[in-house]
């Protein structure tokens, strides 16, 4: 991988950028970078900036923003969702309680905003700002719609672009942006990096679906919820009446009953819903792969390739 010195000088400036005079807080900072995921985020920083130039120390603040702000929400997800495990580890309000949550997140999220203050990053700053408040709308947006389950096949798009590809789309416009990039190259890198994000939503939506997924997350977990998800979506959509009636009467009032949530599997799979969302969620990786296309060959491109084929491609 071409960016493999910058990842692993990444984990320790990621550290320090989190860093306070509260005990309290570095220990738990401490144990959110022992167990941090596969930081596929700053990957992205890294490449896009390499894509039209080199790494330097503000695409290393760039990827440290990213990483706090996505550090923050995950931090912020587990209180709302009283979930208690995060990748096979306690999560922090399991751990610490969910005000303890909750105040480390308002930290995270504080220390993202004044890493770009402090070195006037403002470019950077503008980008990090409209990136929480997409997020924020986006869950709020799932949770008024998933009260009424009245999700359109538009808005679950306007739900994923905000919840997960903004995020994505901002670790793109930052990597371009440490560079120096004009407007027009950023917005083309953030639509890279929306396309990219909505086909890894898609496929994070899939794993519902497969018994053979290594994710950890059990089958029917997004309909036990009450998530309605593309799959799900196209399938109550495209189906008879009587069966749509049947189906939307098992995620309301019968998602916690096996035998009704394996049936709505099953009908989601032979009705089609699987090959549909599959269909979409190629669509948008092929658009990512041609914005691609419009730059020179190099090691960045290459691996950016690769990052979009896993994306789709990946088991968990």
């Amino acid at each position: 991988m071409p960016i493999a010195a910058e990842m692993k000088l990444f984990e320790q400036k990621f550290y320090e950028s989190m860093q306070s005079n509260v005990p309290l807080l570095d220990k738990v900072t401490r144990f959110i970078v022992t167990t941090k995921g596969k930081q596929m985020r700053p990957m992205f920083v890294f490449l896009c900036a390499k894509l039209i130039g080199g790494v330097n120390e503000k695409t290393f603040r760039g990827a440290s923003m990213i990483e706090l702000i996505h550090t923050a929400t995950l931090v912020h997800d587990d209180v709302v969702d009283e979930s208690f495990k995060r990748r096979n580890f306690f999560s922090i309000n399991a751990l610490w309680k969910n005000k303890i949550a909750v105040l480390v997140g308002d930290y995270l999220l504080s220390k993202s905003v004044l890493l770009s203050t402090d070195n006037k990053d403002y470019d950077l700053l503008a980008v990090i700002s409209r990136t929480i408040r997409e997020m924020s709308e986006g869950e709020l947006l799932q949770l008024e719609k998933a009260r009424k389950l009245d999700i359109t096949e538009e808005v679950y798009y306007e739900i994923i672009r905000q919840k997960t590809a903004t995020l994505i789309a901002a670790c793109c416009e930052i990597g371009v942006l440490s560079n120096g990039a004009d407007e027009n190259l950023a917005k083309k890198m953030q639509d890279f990096g929306t396309y990219t994000g909505m086909a890894f939503q898609i496929k994070d939506d899939l794993f519902d679906y497969l018994s053979s997924n290594f994710i950890g997350k059990p089958v029917g977990i997004d309909i036990k919820e009450q998530k309605m998800t593309l799959p799900l979506i196209y399938t109550l959509k495209t189906a008879k009446e009587i069966d749509r009636k049947y189906f939307f009467n098992t995620i309301k009032r019968y998602n916690n009953n096996p035998k009704r949530v394996k049936e709505l599997i099953e009908f989601v799979k032979k009705s089609g819903g699987l090959d549909y969302a599959v269909g979409v969620m190629k669509d948008f990786q092929q658009k990512a792969k041609d914005i691609l296309s419009e730059f020179p060959e190099s090691e960045a491109k290459t691996s950016l390739n690769l990052m979009l084929d896993y994306v789709i491609e990946r088991k968990f």
